[in-house]
């Protein structure tokens, strides 16, 4: 509600990330699943954006909003905004549903959807509410495995196997 009647509105986290950036390799912004003021303001900061859809029913439907605010922001606000791909998750192969999004999603937006999948798991659901990532919370867990392969395969994708390897080796923090 700050942002509303603040000039330049949505360039305000554009302007704090800004500031950091050259700090860090990567800078990730976790938003909530809206469309509204905030997810702008971290789509107008951004390089790229990393696409999560829910394996279950109205989750086209919200990945059709989300590619409509992603090229307003883009013709607007950010037009160097890419999306650096689709990951499906919440993922549970005994459900139908879930398998037909999974290649309902692969089927419409091929490359661009990663290759790991975050399956559904308890102990995801948890490491919110213990303040821990969850691998540290059970690092053998399937949801800590899918995170790491996710990290695996976008540190290869931008061309980063070093941090890659480092990762898979146990040895970045």
């Amino acid at each position: 509600m700050e942002l509303v009647n603040r000039p330049r509105r949505e360039y305000v986290i554009k302007e704090i990330v800004d500031k950091v950036k050259g700090d860090y390799d990567y800078v990730f912004i976790d938003c909530l699943p809206s469309l509204g003021l905030i997810t702008v303001n971290a789509l107008t900061a951004s390089d790229a954006v990393l696409v999560p859809v829910q394996c279950e029913f109205f989750a086209l439907e919200g990945l059709s909003k989300l590619q409509d605010t992603i090229r307003l922001v883009q013709r607007q606000l950010n037009p160097n905004l890419q999306i650096e791909g689709i990951l499906l998750s919440m993922y549970d192969p005994r459900l139908r549903l879930a398998n037909v999004v999974v290649s309902k999603v692969r089927e419409i937006f091929k490359d661009q959807v990663f290759d790991t999948v975050i399956h559904r798991n308890s102990r995801i659901s948890e490491a919110p509410n213990m303040h821990m990532p969850i691998v540290l919370i059970n690092a053998g867990s399937k949801g800590s495995v899918n995170f790491l392969n996710l990290a695996v395969e976008f540190l290869t994708k931008n061309n980063d196997p070093t941090q890659a390897y480092h990762l898979v080796a146990g040895e970045v923090d």
